[in-house]
């Protein structure tokens, strides 16, 4: 009879080398990269939906959305900016959502790619509700304050910590009731799920590309509430989600709903 295996409990530099996250990547993803085949693009992006779906990033957004929404008057409708919306998932999840609920809202869905924008008009065709528009997210023309609410979803990796802090000082800036962004958190079992994920849930060569490598260009808890500072960004939380997901959230400022200091300190 072959020997009994005693289970040996992880521990030690195994353990706190498992638990540490990894360096972090600046790395290209293919994805932003222009010139896509049309199907694959819209593989790809149909794999970041089921990511979004599936990983808690959609449930993560509607946890917070409804507490920023509640600031928003109700005698009109609210407006919503997304940025970097890939699909627009996202907006459509909101979309339907309001549906069931009775609450009227004017969603902007935004991206610099205007190949991404055009696989996102099919899948939101029948939501008049829902426009788009190519946006920058680190520069986007609109006024302080000009929207009620803003998010970003699974979009801050792609952006190194300079470009980082622009996005989320834009949305700070354009938000009167308040924004959500949640995106990946680095760590080495996130990137180990990443790497099996996209090898067995898809063929898709970019997002077996990108999968993987958008854990190494995601930020930490720790890192994300840094960028946060470095913008300028007051009274913000960061709380982290199952299956290696964290949010940002900033509501309404104190001082009233939209109210905003201005560059000279004044109301």
């Amino acid at each position: 009879m072959p020997p009994k295996i005693a289970a040996v409990p992880l521990r030690g530099a195994p353990l706190r080398a498992l638990l540490r996250p990894a360096p972090r990547r600046d790395a290209e993803e293919l994805l932003d990269r222009p010139g896509h085949d049309a199907d694959e693009l819209a593989a790809n992006l149909a794999d970041i939906r089921r990511v979004n779906l599936l990983g808690g990033g959609t449930r993560t957004t509607l946890r917070h959305l409804p507490r920023l929404l509640a600031a928003v008057p109700a005698d009109r409708p609210a407006t919503i900016l997304d940025l970097a919306t890939g699909s627009g998932d996202i907006p459509l999840a909101i979309a339907r959502w309001a549906r069931r609920r009775g609450r009227p809202l004017r969603i902007i869905a935004s991206d610099a790619s205007d190949e991404i924008l055009a696989v996102a008009g099919r899948h939101l065709a029948r939501y008049p509700e829902i426009s788009l528009i190519r946006y920058d997210a680190r520069f986007v023309p609109l006024p302080n304050g000009g929207v009620d609410v803003v998010l970003c979803a699974l979009a801050l990796h792609h952006f190194p910590p300079a470009d980082a802090v622009a996005v989320l000082r834009e949305m700070d800036r354009l938000a009167r009731a308040g924004f959500v962004l949640n995106d990946i958190r680095r760590s080495v079992p996130g990137h180990l799920a990443a790497r099996l994920s996209a090898r067995l849930a898809t063929r898709n060569r970019l997002t077996r590309h990108d999968m993987p490598l958008s854990v190494l260009r995601a930020y930490t808890p720790a890192e994300l509430t840094d960028l946060l500072e470095q913008a300028g960004v007051a009274g913000a939380l960061v709380t982290t989600h199952p299956l290696f997901r964290m949010a940002a959230v900033r509501g309404p400022r104190a001082g009233g709903f939209g109210a905003r200091k201005n560059e000279d300190g004044d109301a």
